[in-house]
């Protein structure tokens, strides 16, 4: 058995401990807040910022976990060295944790040190520098945090006049102490898919069946697998991934995001090196192991014999019209569930706000049924169930 100090305690940190559960580890669940997801499935819990580097050494020195699990992206990640030195296991490592929770050294590795193709892109510390990158790149151009996530502080600049107001959202939605903002190129892309990707201890890199996904405002709102690609583009998609992750080092599932384009072919966009949100649709049983079986098998150096799809599936998620700081009620869940091939997942988050993700639909069908029509399905019975 081994101890695992899951640093993030989320909807997709539950299904990881409810994956490590089922293989006898003990989960220590961390979080800002108390009763997060994780925290209701875990055996112990601790309840501090991770951005406090002294608080999260405290935590450390308190559990003296094998494995350290980052599951957000707001921790104070130049601690994980340390922790790695002291022979601690980081997943998939510090390095790869370190380069993917910043914004500006993994598009850095990916475009001038590996040579992928990716969207243009400038840095920006100051309006006057939002502006100057903007009249390189044109418009409109997409402005992001360096460090965020679910798309917070991310804008679609279609002028000039919306450069300020994409400034002042993008600091806003910042993750830590990091104000700098990245500026790219409006790719003009058909779709865009999640391909997870393991790296293991002493197997060959795998890679899941794609998934296509939808998203608003930066945040994913479906996804469905598997994915229509052309099988030249996904193979070019799957030697990005490769690199990249061979790049960063490490063991466990990384979620690797692609633009693609008929006239332009793949382009890389972004990597967490942690289970996906849209990964949430392997739980509709899609592959003979989901996300997170996979990401806990990588983790402990558990042989994979292999990834192969058994149905198709969509996930559409479950969010809130309303703020509230008291435990949400569900509407709905009677009827939701009446549908067949149908999973909802309601995550337990302890409050909510507008347009949380607070659950999940989950529809599944035999592979070669009508795709748009499953998409359909999993959309219609999300709608069912009212947060309130």
């Amino acid at each position: 058995m081994k101890k695992i100090l899951l640093l993030g305690s989320g909807e997709l940190g539950k299904e990881f401990v409810i994956s490590a559960q089922r293989k006898g580890q003990h989960i220590i669940a961390c979080d800002s807040y108390a009763g997060a997801p994780a925290m209701q499935v875990a055996d112990e819990c601790e309840v501090f910022d991770m951005l406090d580097g002294e608080a999260l050494q405290r935590a450390v020195e308190k559990h003296r976990p094998d494995i350290i699990v980052p599951e957000i992206e707001a921790i104070r990640t130049e601690r994980l060295y340390e922790f790695e030195e002291r022979g601690i296991q980081v997943v998939p490592s510090a390095r790869a944790v370190n380069f993917t929770m910043n914004r500006k050294a993994i598009r850095d590795l990916a475009a001038k040190e590996l040579g992928l193709k990716t969207a243009r892109y400038f840095y920006a510390k100051t309006p006057d520098e939002l502006k100057a990158a903007a009249e390189k790149i044109g418009f409109p151009c997409v402005v992001k945090p360096l460090m965020s996530s679910s798309g917070k502080g991310q804008s679609l600049v279609k002028s000039a006049d919306e450069l300020q107001q994409a400034w002042e959202y993008g600091c806003s939605g910042s993750r830590g102490d990091i104000r700098e903002l990245i500026i790219e190129e409006f790719i003009r892309f058909d779709s865009e898919i999640t391909l997870l990707t393991v790296t293991q201890k002493n197997g060959p890199t795998l890679f899941c069946p794609p998934i296509g996904h939808v998203q608003k405002g930066g945040d994913y709102r479906e996804s469905f697998q598997p994915a229509h690609i052309d099988p030249a583009h996904l193979r070019e998609a799957e030697a990005m991934a490769e690199k990249v992750t061979r790049a960063l080092t490490g063991a466990g599932l990384w979620g690797v995001e692609f633009f693609l384009s008929h006239e332009n072919g793949v382009y890389f966009s972004e990597l967490s090196p942690r289970p996906h949100d849209t990964g949430m649709v392997t739980l509709a049983g899609t592959q003979n192991l989901n996300e997170f079986e996979l990401h806990l098998r990588a983790v402990l150096g558990l042989p994979i014999p292999n990834i192969k799809l058994e149905r198709m599936g969509v996930s559409a998620v479950i969010l809130s019209d309303i703020a509230a700081e008291a435990a949400p009620q569900y509407a709905g869940l009677e009827e939701a569930v009446k549908e067949d091939d149908t999973y909802v997942r309601i995550f337990g988050k302890p409050a909510t706000r507008v347009n949380r993700r607070m659950g999940v639909a989950l529809c599944y069908a035999p592979v070669g049924s009508d795709m748009d029509a499953l998409r359909d399905k999993a959309k219609r019975v999300a709608s069912m169930v009212k947060v309130h």
